[in-house]
């Protein structure tokens, strides 16, 4: 953390594109950690907000809406309304979650860029730029398509190729091509205005390098661009969706969606608080976080503080903790690809179950690499950490509370050293979970809250007290004294990561609210506490539950590939004649068996209309032998006999598709036809 002492903190998370779901990457990389810390700053009494809101700009929505055939502004109300809806049932605490289409915004966002304009920061200027002449409209990058000058896999977007992960201008793609006709896209010129950022790449460099505590992927990549040199950026495009740019001359333009989504974290504090919004953004004694991921690094630690600086009178962020990327099931998560776990279904599939996804999701948290969620390690992750260590001891120390003193919290008697051995370490470990929190370590941070349950298994395991009350009951009332407390510091203790259960467990022992200061204490729950009756915290994750989920990626990956799948390039042509040589006929499987000892091989008994004839051929992997019988196959007829090394001999050979996933499928007429009709 910064050594200067601010009086507030202003906590942003990314603006999701309200083109979709929200899914776990997007969980994982900005908003399960933003949570966490601003829940962790409100214990502790601080004065904090937590700002976010739907991004409804820009291509991504435009393309949305013309695929599904409705207005943008059907596709922007919808997904937020879904994306909001699933932030709140998930848990996730925002003051305020807004929109860029609010008036709120628009005349935010507008009077923003006028200023910047008045005061001559930006740059007018002419280029080309590709124009779809069929379709009459310029084009932003994502609207171009071709092959990628890199990795020449097609499809690659005028901004990137998902393929290989690589930057690009349209201009440079191969072949490139309008998504809104499919026709060839021309070079036409139009009039932008431009921020330069190349004019302040002499601030901006030193003050990121006077934050040595920023994560060194947001440095690295932030040092990479002014290796490169800085250069002025559009902050206008050609489009009909978006805020128009308000000066003359400028009609048919709107505000570039970069420029205009940051600002909605302004408009969205001035919503909630529009008599108050200035001093969380113009006082120097406000922090201001912005919690992203990766891909938006340079537009927060450069073009966004570039943007604030120009205008003159709003704070800088302190801090920009960036994740890295999530991938699912080894395999880059896209929207476009339906490749996700979708927050909403989540919710459906496993209702109840908010804080085993924030868990796992914070437990495996790319925080300084890109990561992987599998669902084999989702369940066992629930399974053998909060159901078998948090969940059993909660669960043990209430159930011999309830068993021995009827649910009431015994009295303390003298501590032992081991009693005193095991307080003084729990009290330690609060500093330690404060420590990386603040330090934006909430992976680590969370390890340690969960090693307080640990420590807590260990005491009752230790203590034995279903063995001591045959012949010490008094022993055992300070041993569940002390068990209980650590039950409540607990419920403390994760609130920040899992505030559901952490709530469900202050419930049960009737503690009345979340203090962080007390964190650490033995005297949470008083001698003579009534504590409600015990249910299981957490819940076994069974492996259908598991199953399910894999079944639907399988069918999605399925689905990918039949979309996106390509034959392979034909062969070289060949003489007419050659083709004619080939005796290709029909014939009806009379039997079929596999072969002994040759796992691939099923051997045919065909009627061809002749003498019959013996094939063996090698797709006793795709098929059962009794499935073949009575059906029609094409074949070869005219191939020299085949002798196998045991003595097998085969009399052509079966014609089959090979399939995109690498199945058979054995080739038949639509219809019925005699044995032995030939294929012309």
């Amino acid at each position: 953390m910064s050594e200067k002492q601010f009086n507030r903190t202003l906590v942003t998370a990314a603006l999701p594109y309200a083109n979709g779901g929200v899914h776990i990457g997007h969980l994982a990389g900005v908003y399960v950690p933003s949570d966490i810390y601003s829940r962790y700053l409100r214990l502790k009494g601080k004065d904090v907000l937590f700002i976010c809101g739907s991004d409804e700009h820009g291509v991504p929505v435009t393309i949305r809406a013309r695929k599904e055939g409705c207005s943008v502004q059907e596709v922007v109300d919808r997904y937020h309304r879904l994306i909001k809806q699933s932030f709140e049932d998930f848990g996730i605490s925002f003051d305020i979650y807004s929109r860029t289409t609010s008036d709120t915004h628009r005349r935010h966002a507008s009077d923003f860029f006028r200023t910047l304009y008045e005061k001559g920061e930006f740059l007018e200027k002419e280029t080309e730029q590709y124009y779809d002449e069929e379709a009459k409209t310029f084009l932003a990058d994502r609207y171009i398509t071709g092959e990628c000058p890199h990795c020449h896999s097609a499809g690659a977007y005028g901004d990137q190729c998902e393929k290989c992960g690589k930057d690009l201008s349209p201009t440079e793609l191969i072949n490139p091509e309008s998504k809104v006709s499919g026709s060839k896209p021309v070079l036409r010129k139009t009039k932008h205005w431009y921020l330069p950022l190349d004019k302040h790449q002499e601030w901006l460099q030193p003050w990121i390098e006077s934050h040595p505590e920023w994560r060194s992927n947001v440095s690295g990549q932030c040092k990479s661009w002014f290796d490169m040199g800085l250069q002025p950026r559009a902050v206008s495009r050609d489009l009909d969706w978006g805020i128009p740019v308000p000066v003359e001359g400028a009609e048919g333009k709107v505000l570039y969606v970069w420029f205009d989504a940051p600002i909605g974290y302004i408009s969205n504090t001035k919503e909630l608080l529009p008599d108050t919004w200035e001093q969380w953004w113009k006082s120097e004694d406000t922090r201001l976080v912005h919690f992203i991921g990766k891909d938006n690094i340079v537009f927060h630690c450069i073009v966004f503080p570039a943007m604030l600086k120009a205008e003159g009178s709003y704070v800088l962020p302190d801090n920009v903790p960036s994740n890295e990327f999530l991938n699912l099931e080894d395999d880059k998560i896209s929207t476009s690809r339906n490749w996700a776990v979708w927050l909403h279904e989540y919710l459906q599939d496993f209702p109840g179950k908010q804080d085993v996804l924030r868990y796992v999701l914070t437990a495996n948290a790319p925080e300084t690499k890109d990561n992987n969620f599998t669902w084999a390690d989702f369940q066992a992750r629930n399974n053998n950490e909060l159901v078998a260590v948090y969940g059993n001891f909660v669960n043990r120390a209430l159930q011999l509370t309830w068993k021995y003193y009827d649910g009431i919290v015994p009295p303390c008697g003298e501590l032992t050293p081991t009693d005193l051995a095991t307080v003084e370490e729990f009290k330690s470990i609060k500093a330690e979970v404060e420590r990386l929190i603040e330090g934006f370590r909430f992976r680590d941070a969370q390890k340690e809250a969960m090693n307080l349950a640990r420590i807590g298994n260990k005491f009752l395991a230790d203590a034995e007290p279903w063995k001591v009350i045959k012949t010490d009951p008094e022993r055992v009332k300070t041993i569940l004294h002390i068990a209980l407390q650590l039950v409540a510091n607990l419920s403390i203790a994760f609130e920040p990561f899992l505030p559901f259960s952490s709530e469900r467990l202050r419930g049960m022992i009737s503690l009345s609210s979340a203090d962080w200061g007390r964190l650490g204490s033995m005297d949470l729950l008083d001698a003579g506490t009534r504590l409600a009756t015990p249910e299981l915290l957490f819940e076994k994750i069974e492996d259908a539950a598991v199953e399910k989920q894999l079944n639907r990626l399988a069918e999605i990956k399925k689905q990918n590939e039949a979309e996106n799948h390509r034959a392979n390039p034909v062969r070289p042509d060949i003489e007419f004649a050659d083709f004619e040589k080939l005796d290709i006929r029909v014939g009806t499987i009379l039997s079929c068996e596999r072969v002994p000892k040759m796992n691939k091989l099923l051997k045919f008994s065909i009627a061809d209309g002749l003498d019959n004839r013996t094939i063996v051929s090698g797709i006793a992997r795709h098929y059962e032998p009794e499935s073949l019988v009575g059906k029609q196959v094409c074949f070869i007829a005219n191939l020299p006999p085949r002798t196998f090394k045991n003595g097998l001999v085969s009399e052509g050979m079966i014609l089959s598709a090979l399939n995109a996933d690498g199945s058979l499928s054995v080739i038949t007429p639509d219809r019925s036809v005699l044995p032995g009709s030939e294929v012309c």
